[in-house]
């Protein structure tokens, strides 16, 4: 059968159901005919005719499952194998054993995905020698800056965070964790930054000025210089700020978000302008009407790149025993979140953190209700936009495919270390990795904003529900 070409198989996918269609109506015929003697000719006729009926939809229906089987899942499962190795980077072979059946499309696919995989190879080759001698360039800066007593944050025209360094980390990790794109007045009040911005575009010079930290306890020195483009630096005197070797940050910044403006739709916004905050949770049990939390993990996507230092790996005290059965699973024990925050603490901390953002999870619905359930202790609301990334798999890969995080991380390449696995920042890096590669494979689909990868998820509702 695998030698035969695509065309012939389906022709005798038909050829079939005509001669078994034949068949199967001779055979109610001659059932009905022996029954004419009992029934009569008109009670034959109609045994017949149904008799006909039930044999058609039964033949139809498993010619239907053969066609399925054969040729339409393998024709989803390799494009959806294409479009990974062209949009996605991924360096596996395509899986040409489940499409064996369809005669030479398997070895073309095979074929177009080597030499996507050389060129790419090619290209990756060339870009690692660039990006070495950048990241070079941006150890003797990030070095540089350290050696100055002077925390620096670059700020877009729309009052959003472009670049901070070490110091400035250390200085905005007192009020809230550091965020690109984040609004400065996440840090800072309002009070404060306005009168300042005011002056320098006024002026066109710089000027000082008392940057209050919103949570009342916290004010800096700190100078503002107009910037080309409408957008400032704010320098913060940190003689104060002492880095240790161990806690020292790298610079942090995008300046493709110079050219940003506030959101003002997420269902118009382009897929790659979202800020994503990709979290996971490990807990006492597996029911969230009565189990606790007891580690929250998270990391954050800006522009389709993960940004490193911008995470949460917090140990949360469930306030009850967790059950040794939970701890062999995830490794934390009750030793661990002996005197760590509490649920109400450790959201709100979250939910700053997740501000502005789209925020992502592996079957979302579980990690959420946890979240949804301690809201009014927390103070909040988390009324923030939601994507599933087993939703999204089933956007990409179709529903009859796998949707676990271990399957989504094989089918893209990623590699989740196994001493991370089941721990709440080891999930959620593997999760944002796996968000980045389909970024692309989606805009190539034709799912450009998230309006309509929205709109697509919805058609496969049904796995969460089964999932959960």
């Amino acid at each position: 059968m695998e030698r035969l070409s695509l065309r012939l198989r389906i022709f005798l996918f038909f050829i079939l159901l005509g001669l078994g269609g034949t068949a199967l109506v001779m055979a109610a015929l001659w059932l009905g005919h022996m029954r004419i003697e009992t029934a009569g000719a008109t009670g034959a006729f109609v045994f017949s005719a149904i008799l006909s009926a039930f044999f058609l939809i039964g033949l139809t229906a498993g010619i239907w499952l053969l066609f399925d089987e054969n040729v339409a899942k393998p024709i989803e499962k390799l494009a959806a194998g294409l479009r990974a190795k062209a949009h996605a980077g991924v360096n596996t072979d395509v899986d040409t054993k489940a499409a064996r059946y369809l005669g030479d499309l398997a070895p073309a696919a095979s074929a177009v995905g080597q030499a996507l995989s050389d060129t790419a190879m090619n290209t990756a080759q060339r870009i690692a020698a660039e990006t070495e001698r950048l990241a070079a360039e941006k150890a003797q800066l990030t070095a540089l800056l350290t050696e100055i007593p002077v925390a620096t944050i670059l700020v877009n025209a729309a009052g959003q965070i472009v670049l901070y360094d070490g110091q400035a980390a250390e200085v905005l990790s007192q009020i809230h964790v550091p965020r690109l794109n984040a609004p400065l007045s996440d840090y800072f009040t309002e009070a404060s930054l306005t009168p300042a911005v005011k002056r320098i575009h006024k002026t066109g010079m710089e000027t000082s000025f008392t940057a209050q930290g919103v949570l009342g306890n916290l004010s800096f020195d700190a100078r503002m210089k107009p910037m080309n483009g409408g957008g400032y630096m704010l320098l913060i005197d940190a003689e104060h700020v002492k880095i240790a070797p161990e806690a020292a940050r790298p610079l942090v910044y995008d300046f493709d978000l110079l050219q940003g403006a506030a959101l003002t739709s997420f269902e118009d916004t382009p897929l790659m302008r979202l800020t994503y905050t990709v979290f996971d949770t490990e807990t006492t049990g597996l029911l969230p009407h009565k189990d606790e939390i007891v580690q929250i993990g998270a990391v954050r996507v800006v522009n389709g790149r993960i940004i490193n230092g911008e995470r949460i790996d917090q140990l949360v005290d469930p306030g009850r025993p967790i059950p040794p059965a939970s701890t062999k699973v995830h490794h934390v024990s009750d030793a661990m979140v002996r005197g760590k925050p509490g649920i109400a603490e450790a959201g709100r901390k979250f939910h700053g953190f997740a501000r502005g953002s789209v925020i992502v999870a592996h079957n979302a619905p579980f990690d959420m209700a946890f979240l949804h359930r301690h809201k009014a202790l927390m103070g909040v609301e988390w009324d923030h936009p939601i994507l599933d990334t087993v939703l999204l798999s089933a956007v990409l890969f179709g529903a009859s495919q796998t949707h676990t995080l271990d399957a989504l991380c094989e089918r893209l390449s990623v590699t989740i270390p196994p001493e991370l696995r089941h721990t709440a920042l080891g999930d959620a890096q593997a999760t944002a990795e796996v968000l980045v590669r389909m970024l692309p494979m989606l805009e190539a689909k034709g799912l450009r904003t998230f309006g309509a990868v929205l709109q697509e998820t919805r058609r496969h509702g049904r796995l969460l529900e089964d999932l959960n």
